[in-house]
């Protein structure tokens, strides 16, 4: 039996690298690294991502997939959802680094497979919302600096104590209902940074657009 973590990085601020660290950080031993880069998971499958088409073929019963969290899998209610049910159907556990939530089909009691079941459907839908959650962000934003005159010509403004993946996660982790405390310390953030983007996501957007952040 083996763990076999798979990360999926989108952007260039994502490092598989520091998905392994963290799973390391919270007491994993992984056995081996699958990693999908430049993927969103918004519009490809695992199963059809190149990497991710190898965990199918991989994973036997008793093995464990982790991931950093459930949106690594995908960001489409229909795909997460099917992805961990055909490998809790294969003997796969599924395992996630963040607060280390467990989908094991082992079990047969009827109970507990019902609350299994609703979690698995909760977090698959929570994953989608997060993703159109950053999009409607994302879209705001650069429409608000796209309606400034001569934009790209004009004070930007102070930089941004925010990067991208920064600010894309605390969008997620607002869109999950997270505190400024807990936000603040996931990201390296400070609260009024999280206030902030809580405060005025599109005009964070903008000034990270403006800034070609």
């Amino acid at each position: 039996m083996r763990t076999v973590l798979y990360a999926r990085v989108s952007t260039r601020d994502q490092t598989a690298a520091h998905q392994l660290t963290q799973a390391q950080a919270a007491g994993f031993k992984v056995d081996d690294v699958v990693t999908d880069e430049g993927v969103s998971g918004v519009s490809t499958k695992l199963a059809e991502r190149p990497q991710g088409r190898r965990l199918f073929d991989m994973l036997r019963a008793g093995d464990t997939l982790l991931v950093r969290w459930v949106d690594r899998l995908g960001r489409d209610y229909a795909d997460v959802s099917d992805t961990i049910r055909e490998f809790m159907r294969r003997g796969v556990i599924v395992r996630t680094v963040i607060n280390g939530m467990v989908f094991d089909g082992s079990t047969k009691d009827p109970m507990r497979q019902a609350v299994r079941d609703a979690l698995i459907a909760f977090m698959a839908a929570l994953s989608q919302a997060q993703a159109e959650a950053m999009k409607e962000a994302r879209r705001a934003g650069v429409a608000h600096a796209k309606a400034q005159p001569d934009a790209k010509q004009k004070f930007r403004g102070r930089k941004p104590s925010f990067d991208r993946r920064q600010f894309d996660r605390v969008t997620v982790m607002l869109a999950a209902g997270a505190g400024l405390s807990e936000i603040a310390q996931e990201t390296g953030l400070s609260r009024a940074a999280v206030w902030r983007i809580k405060g005025d996501p599109a005009a964070c957007e903008a000034s990270l657009h403006l800034w070609g952040l």
